[in-house]
This record gives C-alpha cells, structure tokens and sequence, in this order.
C-alpha cells in the first residue's frame, strides 16, 4: 500500500510540473513574440498585457451567457431534483469550495461540464443525456470530475491561455492580407509578410500546447472526482465508457451541426472524439456489465493513429484516461 501512494504521489507532481511547465512555456513564447512584433510595428510594449487582459476580462464575461443560450441551460431548484442538488451540494463540501449553480442542458448527448464568470459566479451543468445514460453513482463520479475543474481554476486558465493562440492567428492572418494588398514597398511589404507568417506558426504551436494543457486538466479533474467519491475511479470510468458509446450511437443516427461541439473543451468528454474513442469499444460486444466493460478497454492497445489524432484533441484517449483512473483504484 505504501509503494501505491509514493507512486501516486509522485504521478501527482509531475501532473503539477506538468501543469506549470505547458502554462509556463505558453505565456512566455507569446510574451516574447508580442513584444517583437510590437517593437517592430513601434507600438510600445505596455499595450502587450493591456490587450491580453481586455480580450481575456470581455471573453470571461461574455462566455457564461453564450453558453447558457447555446446549449438551452436552466438552473435546477432544490425541489426540482432533490437528489442531484444533494449530491452537488455534498461534493462540494468535500471539495472545500462554495457550491456552485447547478444547471441542467436540454441534450440528449451525455456529458457535463463546468464554467464561470464574474458576473454569474460558477456553475455546473449536466445534460438530459448524462441524467438518461448513466446511473446515480457515475453521475456523482461525473460532477466530482467537474467540482475538481472549478478547484482548480481550471476554466480561467483555460479560457486565459486559449485567447493567446487567437491574437496571433488575427495578427498572422492581418499581417498576410496587409502585405498582399499593399505592393508600394515590397520591402515592407516582405517584412510584414514574414511577421504574418511567422504569427501564424506560433499560432499553430500554442494551439497544440494549449490542447496539451487540457488534456493534463482532465486528467487533474479526474483524480479530483477519484478522491471525493468513494469508489471514484471504478464510477468514473465505467461512466466514461457509457457516454463515449452513447455520444457515438447518437452522432450515428443524426448529423452533428456542431452546435454541441463549440465549447467542447469544458466537457467531461469531446464529443468530436467519440467516433475515434468508441473504435476501442466497438469490439467489446454488447450487453456485457459495466465493469467488464471497462477491463476490455483497458486490454485494448493505443496505437500511433490513436496517439496522432490525440495531439489534436482537448481530452485524452479513452483507454489512456481509463488506465490512469486505475492506478488510483
């Protein structure tokens, strides 16, 4: 037993080192590439942050509402769902943070997620799916993955290092158009194109960074859920397993316009992802239980398609996510 907590001990730090080194990395090369396109465009160097904070302050404030639009979101009353509020309520109190809204999405897709602003303080939603799909103890397991994004502040960071790769996607994509249409000075014109060009590889580049920092979060989110809920791990992945077999059934029977797929960093699971991560369920058979269910997943081998297509995704791969809430078991 002792060896089990040093190993999970150490597998905690280096998700902290993690955490801190991918964040660390991300701000620092916008930094410094802001600061040499603004030296170079003679804007002086205490607009840099200023910009960084505005965009940052009006997406916080904003994002709240477009989400509670887009996905039809209402708040739950206490004597609308005693139990599910209970259960938030509870979780909470073990989490050691103020209990957030708890809000219900009108979607037959199974997931949850969790975000917040200033304005409408911090708010936890479940979809009609999730409540349809799984049973109470993985719905628990689910909201304890999300009470562990709000602890750890994990929507500011997010939303914070995800407006970095987009200023310089506008900066890369002006700075493109402005040396196209303005041919007077072909050295300027040269010189800009190079600053567009090279704006647009870091996009690139912190874009696949900040992909990697999501995808640590969840599994930081995952252990959170692992040690609030007794038997977390077992509840978490068994829950895991059914949404990505429900999401994937469900994109099957009907197009996806993408309108549930727009903030898909803050769910439990990507939804664009269920296809790949249901290719590792697919062959399991069906009808068997739950947990037999997860040990097939976890006997499964992650390829280097697998391993590809996980660089582009805001969430690990399932049966990388299912192994690592194992070891916690």
């Amino acid at each position: 037993m002792l060896s089990i907590n040093r190993d999970n001990f150490v597998n905690l730090w280096k998700l902290r080192l993690s955490l801190l080194g991918t964040l660390s990395l991300i701000i620092g090369l916008s930094t410094l590439f802001f600061t040499v396109i603004l030296s170079l465009a003679g804007v002086s160097i205490i607009f840099m942050p200023l910009i960084v904070v505005i965009f940052n302050i009006i997406q916080w404030l904003i994002a709240p509402y477009l989400i509670d639009a887009m996905y039809r979101v209402k708040e739950v009353k206490p004597q609308e769902d005693p139990q599910l509020y209970e259960m938030v309520e509870r979780l909470s109190k073990q989490s050691k943070i103020k209990k957030p809204k708890l809000m219900k999405a009108k979607m037959p897709i199974p997931n949850a997620f969790a975000y917040s602003s200033p304005l409408t303080g911090s708010k936890v939603a479940v979809t009609t799916g999730l409540l349809e799909n799984l049973d109470s103890e993985e719905v628990e397991a689910v909201i304890g993955h999300e009470l562990g994004h709000l602890k750890h502040r994990d929507v500011q960071v997010m939303m914070f290092v995800s407006i970095l790769p987009a200023i310089f996607y506008f900066i890369g994509y002006s700075m493109l158009l402005s040396s196209m249409f303005n041919r007077r000075d072909s050295r300027d014109s040269g010189g800009t194109a190079i600053i567009g060009i090279a704006s647009m590889l870091l996009y690139w580049v912190l874009t696949l960074f900040t992909l990697y920092l999501s995808r640590i979060r969840e599994y930081y989110a995952d252990r959170h859920s692992a040690s609030i809920v007794e038997d977390g791990s077992r509840k978490l992945s068994e829950g895991l397993a059914k949404i990505v077999n429900s999401t994937n059934s469900m994109k099957k029977g009907r197009q996806d316009k993408g309108g549930s797929t727009s903030f898909k960093a803050l769910f439990i699971s990507d939804p664009d992802r269920s296809e790949f991560d249901a290719a590792a369920l697919s062959q399991l058979g069906r009808g068997i239980g739950d947990r037999r269910l997860v040990e097939q997943v976890l006997q499964k081998k992650v390829t280097t398609f697998d391993k590809i297509m996980e660089v582009f995704s805001t969430h690990p791969n399932i049966v990388k996510r299912l192994r690592a809430l194992q070891e916690l078991s």
